[in-house]
């Protein structure tokens, strides 16, 4: 429970060292897992001192324990080995100190090592950090490759060399690192955030020479593992050997088997480029000269065509149909105004002969009463009555009599 304290009513620093050991002693004892450092064996002292730290948090606990205990495992256990220690937590009031007292050790096999990898392999297959989806091309030619290696080692040499051969222009952003050990989780993954926020870095290549399984233990951290996963720039494992295979082969987005492998795929050969671009120049050449032929040869047949040849033979013809058609035109034309000019004549006869004028002309004449109405019948008519005869020539008045 919470301590009530106040300014005026502090606690002896005794009495706070006190209370922590006191919650210390109910925790009891607990199995726990790290990597040996600082390993003490004094000649003739009874008690063995050495710290126990978790690489992947980068957090670190001392430990003692009666030599018999270290004993037991002192021919499989070294500094850097893994253990598992059953210890109980201790609290040193007189320094305020932390440590556990470790009642037994037991190393940790490569066996167990290896089903605890492929646990986590599974666990963050699950998660989705090795999806084939979401791993990203190389670019082709990389302006600044960034290495993260251990320093003066086999594998940067490999890196360098190989991919200076091949492109003498490259240039490098290095990070030396722990690549095994106690500190190489944390170093390697400071590395590949820096390289990843570096804005001139356009690849990074995660390289180490070959080792045992506890060697690469580091390069299959799940710390590292999805720092890999995180990064917005393409990563390239280049770990060990052909056989080995860590767990960051598989969130990488390139797995090459070497660091000489790794070179030759993130850098392109000078040579080998200039080579393709001589053959695709020659196919190119190849492929502009054939369609030159080609159309070289078609031009020349349509040229060889009649309607090239005599271009005007076909404006001839087809004037001369057009005359033709034209002269047809006119003969079908003056035919149908002769016609039509013979009917209009008949016509025009045959109207003339039944006209009321041409009765006239032959004698007839014709009465009309005073309001216009023609007389057909002497009943129509009155005595003394005006009529108007006309005639062929005109008209004149005539009175009715008996």
């Amino acid at each position: 429970m919470a301590l009530k304290t106040t300014a005026e009513a502090p606690l002896p620093v005794g009495e706070v060292s006190r209370l922590i050991g006191g919650w210390i002693d109910r925790l009891g004892a607990v199995w726990v897992e790290g990597q040996i450092t600082q390993l003490s064996r004094r000649p003739g002292a009874g008690v063995v001192f050495l710290s126990l730290r978790d690489p992947s948090y980068d957090i670190s606990v001392s430990v003692t324990c009666y030599r018999q205990v270290f004993d037991a495992v002192a021919d499989v256990v070294s500094e850097g080995a893994r253990v598992v220690v059953y210890a109980k937590p201790e609290w040193y009031a007189p320094r305020g100190q932390l440590s556990l007292r470790a009642a037994e050790i037991r190393p940790v096999g490569v066996g167990e090592l290896l089903v605890r990898l492929e646990q986590l392999k599974r666990a963050l297959g699950a998660e989705g950090l090795f999806a084939a989806e979401r791993k990203r091309p190389l670019p082709f030619l990389p302006h600044r490759v960034g290495l993260v290696c251990g320093r003066s080692s086999a594998a940067e040499r490999d890196v360098l060399e190989n991919a200076r051969h091949r492109w003498p222009h490259v240039r490098f952003e290095v990070r030396n690192v722990a690549v095994q050990g106690v500190h190489a989780v944390a170093q390697v993954v400071q590395a590949v955030k820096e390289l990843d926020e570096h804005p001139d870095v356009d690849v990074i290549i995660v390289a180490r020479g070959g080792g045992s399984v506890e060697d690469l233990l580091p390069f299959s951290d799940e710390q590292l593992v999805r720092a890999v996963f995180a990064c917005r720039t393409p990563v390239v494992s280049a770990i060990g050997h052909e056989p080995d295979s860590p767990l960051l082969d598989l969130v990488a987005d390139l797995r090459a088997s070497t660091p000489t492998d790794a070179a030759k795929k993130v850098v392109p050969d000078v040579g080998e480029e200039l080579d393709r671009v001589d053959a695709l120049r020659d196919r190119a050449l190849r492929c502009v000269r054939a369609l030159l032929d080609r159309e070289e040869r078609g031009l020349a047949h349509a040229l060889a065509r009649p309607s090239m040849e005599h271009p005007h033979r076909m404006a001839d013809e087809r004037e001369a149909e057009v005359e033709a058609l034209a002269a047809r035109g006119r003969r079908v034309f003056g035919h149908l105004l002769d016609r039509a000019e013979s009917e209009l004549s008949h016509t025009r006869a045959r109207v003339v002969s039944l006209s009321p004028a041409a009765t006239l002309q032959r004698g007839y004449a014709v009465l009309q009463r005073a309001d216009g109405a023609v007389v057909r019948s002497p009943d129509d008519v009155t005595e003394d009555e005006t009529l108007r005869a006309r005639v062929s020539e005109g008209e004149f008045t005539v009175r009715v009599t008996e």
